[in-house]
């Protein structure tokens, strides 16, 4: 277990690498963050608000009471809504911030809707997500799981203590699939990259820039 949490500490920061590259941060940028834990299990959750040097410019978006949230991150503005559509404005953020999230949403509908908010209330985005293909799922670090039936899937994490995962709650993309969401979204250009653990890809990185974002929405650039 301590492995796979240096595996996966490693990862978030290499994607936070990444992000930095991709988006310098301001003091006047503002982020919505897509996916807040109320209660953390492992020092990677909440990973924006525990490195996001202007964190007062972070507002929080999820469907949990912010209970925990709230006194770990009293100066990060936290909004709970009902799954479906982000209640802000077209554009409202300079930037929506979305770490391993989309897989949890739903099936493909919901994976659309869920992506073409980002896209809606974003002038730009960042978008990653676990590859269906990597050998081990990387939510219970079980080898070859995600492969067999649902119920065998499911009856696993029941018995792990991992019933949250069971039922809609778990679809994992592959390249091609996250490649006609976006398509469907209405983006067309955008950054894709794979993250890489001994040689294979453990997950994917999608970054949308302003200016991208902008002339697929038809917006003034």
């Amino acid at each position: 277990m301590q492995i796979a949490h240096r595996i996966s500490a490693s990862n978030r920061r290499k994607k936070w690498q990444l992000f930095l590259q991709a988006f310098a941060p301001t003091p006047d940028s503002s982020v919505l963050n897509v996916g807040f834990s109320d209660r953390e299990y492992s020092p990677t959750d909440n990973f924006l608000e525990k490195h996001y040097p202007y964190r007062r410019r972070i507002t929080a978006l999820g469907i949990e009471e912010p209970t925990q949230f709230r006194r770990r991150y009293p100066d990060v503005d936290v909004v709970r809504y009902d799954g479906k559509r982000f209640p802000f404005a077209d554009k409202s953020f300079d930037l929506v911030f979305c770490m391993a999230v989309i897989e949890h949403v739903g099936g493909s509908d919901r994976q659309l809707q869920f992506l073409r908010e980002i896209l809606r209330v974003g002038k730009s985005a960042f978008i990653t997500t676990p590859n269906l293909y990597f050998p081990v799922e990387v939510h219970t670090r079980t080898p070859l799981l995600h492969f067999l039936p649902d119920r065998v899937f499911h009856a696993y994490l029941r018995c792990i203590g991992k019933a949250w995962a069971t039922g809609d709650h778990m679809h994992l993309l592959s390249a091609g699939r996250l490649k006609r969401l976006l398509a469907d979204a209405g983006c067309e250009a955008y950054q894709l990259t794979r993250n890489r653990l001994l040689g294979l890809t453990l997950d994917f990185v999608v970054v949308v820039h302003a200016t991208t974002n902008d002339k697929q929405a038809g917006l003034p650039v």
